[in-house]
């Protein structure tokens, strides 16, 4: 089985041009668009922060250079999942990329829901403006009385009543949520009782953000920082009443649902995290090579040789082996992409955490400080080893898979 991380040529040019807008355009606003996040409302936009984002938005979405997320599909550049990941790569080598070009998460993956198993009428009120960039979405999953790594714990309350469903319960670490332009929810719960396969209890359903019964009880911070306006947020749903027919697929169909949402954005997230590492190392390398100590430029002192060249080569190869998780998601078969992606949920984000630690090493007290954005970039890529799955259970379902190839008995 011949195996290629080739981009084609008309690709190529693409992903050039996109490298190039987000050098010369977006990352000269970065900046700028931080500090308006202090001033006023956090959780609303200020009018220099939404003239920044929706300018560089309309830049790219009138140059063509949008929605590359839908891979395999007419809507989008045709991408492979190989192809996307090198777009990704660029895109998460700033905070703003991902939004600019409409590749963000959840959007994406709720995207993904909605195209694949979403009604008419979802398509026509949530997709078309989640594709035009105009609206904002949430995908609500984790519950923080049970252990959410084991999706079967998933608990949320969710009765049919008449042609409603009513939803009651908690959800936290709600990405997205806190966006004054999300406009709808998909949400994990718990139709079927404990008489049924563990697998077939849990199901999605689509609930827009302004229901009655709802209530933003707090933003979750991580390590002090609440991630504003954008926000992880902890949600009460109180007798919360939606239509029967928003449910997706049908009841006990939740699991199902979830396997062809989180693969794919599994392998966004660990290249976007790729990208992250690619740009502390430039940091570092630059500061390095600027700053001075003791008589000699800091790249000649200590171990700073060595620190350099390790963190080149671990960059080298967990991009290969992202690269490979996406081309056995090409092939078509989730189940044998699994593994491999697993495998880079691990080894993605440590890599990256372990290089943007050490630029901030190279920065000193600088690199823990506002000043740079290595400390903040820290916390997500620190995130990323729980989002989607925490490192543990990811180590679980490689550690499964290599044991089956030698034994018949049940891992």
């Amino acid at each position: 089985m011949n195996m290629s991380f080739v981009l084609r040529e008309e690709n190529r040019a693409l992903l050039e041009r996109v490298r190039d807008m987000i050098r010369n355009e977006i990352m000269p606003l970065e900046e700028e668009y931080q500090a308006e996040i202090n001033k006023g409302d956090r959780w609303q936009y200020t009018e220099r922060q939404a003239e920044i984002l929706e300018g560089l938005k309309a830049k790219a979405k009138a140059a063509g250079l949008w929605n590359f997320w839908l891979t395999d599909s007419e809507k989008g550049f045709g991408l492979t999942t190989v192809e996307y990941a090198y777009f990704a790569e660029e895109m998460g080598k700033t905070p703003l990329g991902a939004e600019v070009f409409n590749c963000s998460a959840p959007d994406t993956g709720n995207m993904e829901v909605f195209e694949r198993y979403g009604t008419e009428k979802m398509k026509e009120q949530w997709l078309r403006p989640l594709l035009e960039g105009e609206i904002r979405s949430a995908y609500l999953m984790t519950e923080p009385d049970v252990a959410s790594s084991d999706a079967t714990n998933i608990s949320m309350s969710c009765v049919r009543d008449g042609d409603d469903y009513v939803l009651n319960g908690e959800k936290w670490w709600s990405s997205g949520a806190g966006d004054p332009r999300c406009k709808v929810y998909i949400v994990m719960v718990k139709t079927g009782g404990d008489d049924l396969p563990k697998h077939k209890r849990q199901s999605m359903i689509v609930v827009p953000a302004d229901t009655p019964g709802i209530e933003v009880l707090r933003p979750m911070e991580v390590y002090g920082h609440d991630d504003a306006p954008h926000g992880h947020m902890h949600i009460r749903f109180t007798d919360v009443r939606v239509p029967a027919e928003n449910i997706l697929l049908g009841e006990g169909r939740g699991f199902e649902i979830a396997q062809g949402r989180l693969g794919p954005g599994r392998i966004h997230h660990c290249m976007r995290a790729i990208g992250q590492a690619e740009m502390a190392l430039e940091q570092m390398c630059k500061r390095a090579l600027q700053r001075e100590a003791f008589g000699k430029k800091l790249a000649q002192l200590g171990a700073n040789f060595d620190i350099i060249a390790e963190c080149r080569m671990e960059i080298e190869m967990a991009r290969l082996l992202c690269l490979k998780a996406a081309w056995y998601m090409d092939q078509g078969d989730a189940r044998a992409a699994a593994p491999w992606i697993s495998q880079i949920k691990v080894v993605a984000p440590r890599v990256a955490l372990k290089v943007i630690d050490e630029a901030v090493q190279m920065f000193g007290g600088q690199g823990v400080s506002q000043d740079t954005p290595l400390a903040t970039a820290w916390t997500h890529v620190r995130t990323l080893r729980l989002a989607d799955g925490p490192d543990a259970v990811h180590r679980r379902q490689v550690a499964r898979a290599e044991l089956k190839k030698h034994t018949q008995e049940k891992i």
